[in-house]
C-alpha cells in the first residue's frame, strides 16, 4: 500500500511543477490570480508555492513584488536542460550540415533578459575564426540575433527589457539610443530576419532568422557570422534560404 505522506509530497511536487510551466510558457511575468486560473490551484495554495519557489531562487518577484517571473536557478535548468546531449545532437548535425553548405560559421542562441546566450554553434574551417564558446553571452541590442529575438516578443515583455537594457558602445556602428533601436526592431518583426554589420566587433557581420513553429512560436535565432574580410554583409543576406530551411528543421526539435 502506497505511504500517504509519499503521495502527498508528490503532489506537492507536481503543483509546484505546474506553476514554474505557467510562469515559464506565459509572455510575461504572472500574479496570484492569473496563476491560480492557469493551475487551478486555490490562491493559498499558490501562494505558498510561489514563496518557496522564490526562496530556491526558481521564480523571481517583479519591484512591485504583484508578480513573478523566472528566476535565475529556473533560466540555468532551462539553458542546461536545452544544452544536455540527448539535445543537442540532433541540433548540432543540423547546424554541422548548414555550415558545410554556406562555408561559415553558423550559431544557435536563446534570448536571456538583456543578453543573448549561445546555445549551439559549428565553427567554419578557416584559420581567422570568432571564438565563442556555448554559453558565452553577448549584448541583445549589439547583435543580429539579438535584435530578432526582442523584436519577436510580445509587446510588453519587449518593453520590459528595452527598459533595462545598458545600451553599451561596441563599435562605431553599435545602437546605443532606445529610440534608434525600436525603429531597428519595427523592421526586423516585419521582415524576420536581423543583421549585425559591425555592432558588436569590427570587422564581423551577421545576419539571423527565427527559429520559429507552425504557431510562430520562436524560441531560439540561427544566424551566420563571419569576418568581412570573408563575407560581406550583402554575401550574408545571400545565406538568408539556407538559414531558413535549417532554421524550419530546428524549430521541430523544441517543445513548444
Amino acid at each position: 500500500m502506497p505511504d500517504r505522506t509519499d503521495e502527498q509530497q508528490t503532489s506537492a511536487t507536481l503543483r509546484a511543477i505546474a506553476v514554474l510551466e505557467a510562469i515559464a510558457a506565459s509572455d510575461g511575468p504572472l500574479g496570484l490570480v492569473e496563476l491560480m486560473q492557469a493551475t487551478g490551484l486555490p490562491k493559498p495554495t499558490v501562494h505558498r508555492i510561489v514563496n518557496l519557489l522564490e526562496g530556491a531562487g526558481l521564480l523571481a518577484r517583479e519591484a512591485e513584488g504583484k508578480r513573478y517571473a523566472p528566476g535565475p536557478r529556473l533560466a540555468s535548468l532551462g539553458l542546461a536542460a536545452l544544452s544536455n546531449v540527448a539535445w543537442r545532437a540532433p541540433r548540432h548535425a543540423i547546424l554541422k550540415a548548414l555550415v558545410g553548405e554556406i562555408g561559415e560559421t553558423c550559431n544557435l542562441t536563446l534570448l536571456d533578459g538583456s543578453e543573448v546566450v549561445y546555445l549551439d554553434r559549428v565553427e567554419a574551417a578557416w584559420p581567422l575564426r570568432l571564438h565563442f564558446q556555448t554559453g558565452s553571452r553577448v549584448p541583445a541590442h549589439a547583435s543580429a540575433s539579438g535584435k530578432l529575438l526582442l523584436s519577436l516578443l510580445p509587446a510588453r515583455e519587449r518593453r520590459r527589457i528595452l527598459e533595462i537594457l545598458p545600451y553599451s558602445y561596441h563599435t562605431a556602428n553599435t545602437i546605443t539610443r532606445r529610440t534608434d533601436l525600436e525603429e531597428a526592431l519595427k523592421r526586423i518583426r516585419r521582415e524576420r530576419l536581423a543583421t549585425d554589420n559591425e555592432e558588436y566587433l569590427d570587422g564581423t557581420v551577421c545576419v539571423a532568422v527565427p527559429v520559429e513553429s507552425a504557431t510562430r512560436f520562436v524560441p531560439a535565432a540561427l544566424a551566420v557570422h563571419a569576418p568581412i574580410t570573408r563575407m560581406t554583409l550583402e554575401q550574408a543576406v545571400k545565406c538568408v534560404p539556407a538559414l531558413r530551411k535549417a532554421a524550419a528543421k530546428l524549430a521541430d526539435l523544441f517543445p513548444e
